[in-house]
């Protein structure tokens, strides 16, 4: 930065970035929190320092300052340190306050272009798998989609991904729907496919419901572990690849992790 007249450096700019200033205690405190979190289970004070990357020395005053505070609990029989109730209310008040549907969207614009194709939000509807926001990408796709479009279970990406991961009632109840039957069953084949899907936590389709269109899908988890939405990309068959290790498949994965891991999710990478 020049300097003025008087030799001292002029205020910066609003549209000049600025390091934020933390405070060093509470971001080495932190360490034991976040290997807590990571671990996901009580641990004894070595056990957690190590993890921490600190001694146990270290590491006693600031579990308990956050035991005064409720973020670290002590059990009285092990001597193990774990998450306390203040750590719980503020992770089911964060839950509250984060919505999946708008933090999805918000990166819809983006991931369109980086895939090439049209993508798209579906959620477990009253009648099953539902579109409620859909993005444009460069290439055209000839497809009768708008939002609100409920879309089939065994014939869709979205379909078969939420299929493999909501309650076998609720899938059930959707095929007797679709069919307009009073019975069905999942044929061992599509209990295959599900198992398949549920192991690699993706999904394909091509020239299911429309002849010459690709659609391949990726879960969204909250907290709970509970899959709330998928994230799907549609495009001619002669342009989306339709495998896991494609492009559009690895972005799509990348981004419902991201988005998992937002929403209070522990994400495993898939095999």
């Amino acid at each position: 930065m020049a300097k003025t007249s008087t030799g001292k450096s002029p205020p910066a700019s609003a549209s000049e970035p600025r390091e934020s200033r933390g405070i060093q205690s509470i971001e080495v405190g932190g360490r034991l929190l976040r290997a807590l979190v990571h671990l996901g289970r009580p641990m004894p004070l070595k056990d957690l320092a190590r993890e921490a990357d600190m001694t146990p020395a270290k590491a006693h005053p600031y579990l308990a300052s956050f035991g005064k505070i409720g973020l670290i609990e002590q059990d009285a029989v092990t001597g193990h340190y774990g998450l306390g109730p203040l750590a719980l209310q503020v992770g089911l008040i964060s839950l509250q306050q984060v919505d999946p549907i708008r933090l999805a969207s918000a990166e819809l614009p983006v991931l369109a272009r980086a895939v090439g194709q049209t993508v798209g939000i579906a959620i477990w509807g009253n009648r099953g798998p539902t579109f409620v926001r859909l993005e444009e990408g460069p290439t055209a796709v000839h497809v009768n989609m708008r939002h609100g479009t409920v879309v089939s279970v065994r014939g869709t990406a979205s379909g078969r991904l939420f299929a493999a991961f909501v309650s076998r009632d609720q899938v059930l109840a959707m095929l007797r729907a679709e069919a307009g039957q009073k019975t069905a069953r999942l044929e061992p084949a599509f209990e295959a496919e599900l198992e398949r899907i549920r192991e690699q936590r993706f999904a394909s389709v091509t020239d299911g419901t429309v002849p010459g269109i690709t659609a391949v899908a990726a879960p969204v988890f909250d907290g709970f572990g509970t899959m709330v939405l998928a994230l799907t990309a549609i495009g001619p068959s002669a342009m989306l690849d339709a495998s896991r290790q494609g492009e559009a498949a690895r972005l799509l994965i990348a981004c419902g992790e991201a988005l998992s891991r937002r929403l209070g999710a522990r994400v495993a990478p898939a095999p």
